[in-house]
This record gives C-alpha cells, sequence and structure tokens, in this order.
C-alpha cells in the first residue's frame, strides 16, 4: 500500500522525541520509586469556578455544534483582552478558535507555508515544532539560540539564515525549554527584518501568564507596525492549569483570519460551546492559579540552582518564566539522550534529553519545575550523587 510523503517526514517527530518520559511512565507503573520531571504539566487542577461553568454549560445544552470561527462570546472575550495588553484595537475577527496551541500552530502553518518554503525557528525549541513545520511541506531551518545572550534569539543570527525561500520565523516568548523572554529590543530587531524581507512573525505566547517577579514579557502584537504580519498563538492550558481541555486560538490581521477559516474548517468546524463559555470565563481576568505557579516554579528553580550550579560541573540556567529549568551536564562526558536514560534507570529520576529540543543542547537537559518542593529537593540530592558518581568513574578512566 502507498502512503503519502508527508508520514515520512513525520516518521521520528512524534513519540519518539519524548523515549525517556514515556520509560519512567512505565517504570512507574511497574511500581518503581520515580520523579518525572519531564512535562510542563500544571501542578493544581483547574479552577473550580471554570469547571463549574463547563458543567453547567454542558447540563444546559451547551454541546451542540458551534461555528467554524468559534463561539461569539468568546471571540469578544478574546477581543477584549488582546485589545488591552496590545494597546490598540484586536476585533473580535481576528481570532479562530482551536484545540489548544498545537492544533493552532499546526493551522496556522497549513496557511502560510508549503513544499519549498522555509520556517527560521530557534534552536533549542518546543519538541513539536519541527514536526508542525514539515507537516506542510517546508522546511525547518534551526537559527542557533547562544546560552551566552540569555537563550534569547538574536536578530543578527536569523539574518545569516534568511534565503529568497523564507517565509516565517516562528518564536516562542517566554521560551520552552529556557525560559528567556524576548527584549522590546529583540522583537524590535526581528520585526525589521520581517518587514524588510517580507516574513510572517508566527508568536507561541502560552506561557505569558508565567513570568517570573522582575522580568517583563512583551508581545510582537504591540508593535502596530507589525500588524499585518504578526500572528499570535495560545491557550489556557498553562495559564489556567487546564491543558486537557485543548481551548486555544490564534490572533492575526482580519484578512488573514478570514484566508485561514477555510483552512481550519477542513480539519474541524468550531470548538465546543461549553469549553468556549469555560474559556470566554478564564480570560475575562487575570488566572487565579497563575500567580501560585509562578512563585512556586521560581522558588523551584532557585532551589535547583542552589542545589545543582556548580556541582561536578554541572551548570543551572536560570529561567526567566515557565515551567522549566535547563542543566548543563556536558562536564559528565554524556550526550544529553544518553545522560537522562542513566539517571532514569540509576536513580529514578526522570528528566528530558535537551537533544529533543535542537542541536543546540546535545549536552543540557531540561528539568521540569512542576513536582513540589520535597519531590523537587529529593531529585536535585539524586542528580547530584550520580553526577558525583560519573565524575569517578570519568577520573578513573
Amino acid at each position: 500500500m502507498r502512503f503519502a510523503t508527508r508520514t515520512e517526514r513525520l516518521a521520528d517527530l512524534g513519540s519518539a522525541k519524548w523515549t525517556v518520559h514515556l520509560r519512567a511512565v512505565d517504570m512507574q507503573a511497574e511500581g518503581r520509586d520515580i520523579i518525572k520531571m519531564t512535562i510542563g504539566e500544571p501542578d493544581v487542577p483547574p479552577p473550580r469556578a471554570l469547571l463549574k461553568v463547563a458543567a453547567d454549560a454542558m447540563y444546559h445544552g451547551r454541546t451542540r455544534y458551534s461555528n467554524g470561527r468559534g463561539e461569539l462570546d468568546l471571540l469578544d472575550a478574546l477581543s477584549k483582552r488582546y485589545t488591552q495588553t496590545a494597546g490598540r484595537a484586536i476585533a473580535p475577527d481576528q481570532f479562530i478558535c482551536l484545540p489548544g496551541t498545537q492544533s493552532s500552530l499546526y493551522m496556522v502553518l497549513q496557511g502560510i507555508a508549503q513544499a519549498g518554503d522555509e520556517v527560521l525557528v530557534g534552536d533549542p525549541m518546543y519538541a513539536t515544532y519541527e514536526g508542525v513545520i514539515a507537516a506542510s511541506g517546508a522546511r525547518m531551518v534551526p537559527v542557533p539560540i547562544r546560552s551566552d545572550n540569555g537563550f534569547r534569539l538574536a536578530a543578527d543570527d536569523i539574518a545569516a539564515r534568511i534565503t529568497p525561500r523564507s517565509c516565517a520565523i516562528l518564536l516562542n516568548s517566554p521560551h520552552n525549554p529556557s525560559g528567556a523572554i524576548l527584549t522590546a529590543d529583540d522583537i524590535a530587531a526581528i520585526g525589521a527584518l520581517a518587514v524588510k524581507h517580507d516574513l510572517w512573525i508566527i508568536a507561541d505566547e502560552v506561557y505569558e501568564e508565567l513570568v517570573f517577579d522582575n522580568a517583563t514579557f512583551v508581545s510582537p502584537l504591540t508593535f502596530a507596525e507589525l500588524a499585518e504580519r504578526v500572528i499570535v498563538v495560545s491557550s489556557i492550558s498553562k495559564s489556567h492549569a487546564a491543558p486537557g481541555f485543548r481551548s486555544g486560538w490564534c490572533i492575526g490581521a482580519s484578512d488573514f483570519i478570514k484566508r485561514l477559516l477555510p483552512v481550519a474548517e477542513t480539519m474541524l468546524f468550531g470548538n465546543q460551546p461549553f469549553i468556549a463559555d469555560m474559556t470566554a470565563k478564564a480570560i475575562a481576568a487575570p488566572s487565579e492559579v497563575a500567580a501560585g505557579m509562578r512563585r512556586r516554579f521560581s522558588r523551584r528553580a532557585d532551589l535547583l540552582f542552589d542545589m545543582l550550579d556548580g556541582v561536578a560541573g554541572l551548570t543551572v540556567n536560570r529561567p526567566e518564566a515557565g515551567m522549566f529549568a535547563l542543566i548543563d551536564v556536558s562536564a559528565l562526558g554524556m550526550a544529553s539522550d544518553e545522560y537522562a536514560l542513566d539517571l532514569l534507570e540509576s536513580t529514578g529520576v526522570a528528566v528530558m534529553p535537551g537533544a529533543s529540543f535542537g542541536d543546540c543542547l546535545t549536552h543540557w537537559v531540561r528539568v521540569a519545575l512542576t513536582v513540589d518542593d520535597e519531590a523537587t529537593l529529593r531529585a536535585c540530592a539524586r542528580i547530584a550523587d550520580h553526577a558525583n558518581a560519573l565524575i569517578k568513574l570519568k577520573e578513573a578512566s
């Protein structure tokens, strides 16, 4: 039987990147003492008030078909929120509601990229970016994000990789996996490149409400001169601890949304009305659970730094936002995938190998800050002991 070439392009870009996490799940099911620090799962449930809105809506018949763009109340709520945060009018017809940020990214790439095109994206990157780009037929062009630049994507590094085939720059700020935040000057410089070369800017802003104290988030939406080329994707998965509800959206110029809508309608036809009602309620005010997550994740990042930075040559990168921290394990003489599997089998601590996020992290690992403080302390102790043991073996060999 014949298959579409798309299946070949995506063959190694799905769950294969999550091998360590899946192994940890299996080990835990076997009864092993596992501390999972692999995925970005919020450490609290969704607010009960939001669950009540969704449940009440289902009981009141909000289970029928929606329209392709999204429920009117949700579109109005999104318009009010982003008009306030962007400092300029963002109309309801500038949104499409979709099942989460992942679906939104997939849909956007289907609308603007095709075979022969190139999409520039910072390396390291969230693990699914390569797949959503490849699914469109376009080629991903990794742009190294340097740790000595605070893991912020630099315009000069983008410029060096722009070709006549470039069609878009994919930004992620706050950044997964590093937790770095692009500054206003960073975005202005990247925006100038996009204008010069007539490129789209796609901004994944799912961690917008998880910015730590003393850090500032800036969106490309606030730059009026970029209004026709900026596309933002986000959701309530992280901000409202509701990943299982799969409720997200994309924002763009009215003409872009008009052209994207038929593309969206060929895959699905609107989001679920009862989830739309919950989402409208969620985004009408700041999240009641985000502040607590910010405090806890920031505190655990500090714990990680205090307990591990400098131990056996480990270097901990302090995040400015999000759910993760990065650790440079290059001093241990192992690549990230080998190290992560060895750490898991030896100590029961599961972290994500940096190689899952790009070539620039082949000697780093990503550590989730979403396990409780006591488990974080236990994990740090195990990581330190494991690193010291590896150093002794290295010195003895």
